[in-house]
């Protein structure tokens, strides 16, 4: 039986690293594209609730005494939400947290238009409005398991690239840490919908 020599052996741990290595990275990629799609899933379900806001905004305009103010407020925070883009190779703290605030300020605007709106019972009793809110309702259950399911997705991300030797393999390779997504206080609650149309 012939002996493996030292350089035998240096030469097979150095095909086992190689190996180890190439399928690390591989393996990585594919949880770092988790993180982007549960991104890309956060974006599409904060425009989805953007895209009804004009919607809203105009079905309450018919109504003249209802307050300007209260539309214009919700009109620009949309404004500055929809302007403000976080690339997916990017999701750092900072980005995020400038994210989560536009997001967070739609979601006041949208809290005090519809406690204003208890205030008209014509544009209560409107059909297309009510529909309105009931989609924005679902909207928000939607943005709710987006940041949940972005969140999961980090965290096993994370944990990936900070295990050893994972660590030192994120490092050569270039993965950095993804940020989770941390909403502002006050933020994780949906604009209250329940009790609109009477209900306890």
């Amino acid at each position: 039986m012939r002996k493996i020599s030292g350089l035998g052996i240096a030469g097979i741990i150095v095909g086992l690293i190689v190996i180890y290595g190439i399928y690390w990275y591989n393996s990585t990629i594919g949880t770092n594209e988790g993180v982007i799609s549960s991104w890309a899933n956060v974006e599409t379900t904060y425009q989805r609730r953007n895209d009804l806001i004009p919607n809203i905004v105009a079905t309450a305009k018919k109504y003249a005494e209802f307050e300007q103010q209260t539309l214009i407020g919700v009109i620009e925070a949309r404004s500055n939400a929809t302007s403000i883009k976080v690339d997916a190779s990017e999701l750092t703290e900072e980005n995020i947290a400038a994210y989560s605030k536009a997001q967070s300020a739609v979601s006041t605007g949208l809290g005090r238009l519809l406690a204003t709106y208890e205030n008209y019972p014509d544009l209560k009793a409107n059909e297309n409005f009510k529909e309105l809110i009931n989609e924005l309702s679902r909207s928000e259950n939607r943005i709710s398991v987006a940041r949940t399911r972005y969140n999961d997705a980090v965290k096993i991300y994370n944990v990936k690239i900070k295990r050893f030797p994972g660590n030192i393999m994120a490092g050569v390779y270039g993965f950095d840490e993804a940020a989770f997504f941390k909403a502002d206080e006050g933020a994780e609650k949906a604009p209250d919908v329940g009790n609109l149309f009477g209900a306890n």
